[in-house]
C-alpha cells in the first residue's frame, strides 16, 4: 500500500483529499504545518505528499519539499506542491525546490487523482 502525506493548514482541503483518496489503494497520513509535514515525512517515508506552500510555523511547503528531496532515505518521493499562487515565479520556486508537480487552487479532484496516478506510475 503505498503511503501519501497532505500537509495541508486548512482542514476543508485536508478532508477533501482525504475523502478523494481513502477509496483507493492509499495510506493516508496528515500535517498541518509544514514543521508536522516534516516530522511526519521523515518517519513514514511516503511514496508521495501532497504539500501546500503558504503553510504556518517555521517552514513552508518550499521548505519541506527542499527537505524531502535532499534526504537521501526519500529520494523517491513524489512532492506535488498546492497552492493558489499562480504566478510564473510561484512555479518557478516550486521547481527549483523538487517538486514534481504543481497544481494551483483550486482544483478538481479529478485532476489531484490524474496527477497521483501518473506519479504513482513513476514510482
Amino acid at each position: 500500500m503505498k503511503k501519501i502525506l497532505i500537509v495541508e493548514d486548512h482542514m476543508d482541503i485536508r478532508k477533501l483529499l482525504r475523502m478523494t483518496l481513502e477509496f483507493d489503494d492509499f495510506e493516508i497520513h496528515e500535517a498541518d504545518t509544514g514543521d508536522a509535514g516534516w516530522a511526519k515525512a521523515q518517519d513514514l517515508r511516503p511514496h508521495m505528499v501532497l504539500l501546500d506552500v503558504m503553510m504556518p510555523g517555521a517552514l513552508n511547503g518550499l521548505d519541506v519539499c527542499r527537505l524531502i528531496k535532499n534526504d537521501p532515505r526519500m529520494r523517491h518521493t513524489k512532492v506535488i506542491m498546492l497552492t493558489a499562487r499562480v504566478q510564473a515565479a510561484d512555479r518557478e520556486a516550486g521547481a527549483a525546490a523538487g517538486a514534481d508537480d504543481y497544481l494551483m487552487k483550486p482544483f478538481s479532484t479529478l485532476q489531484v487523482l490524474e496527477t497521483i496516478y501518473r506519479m504513482e506510475a513513476a514510482l
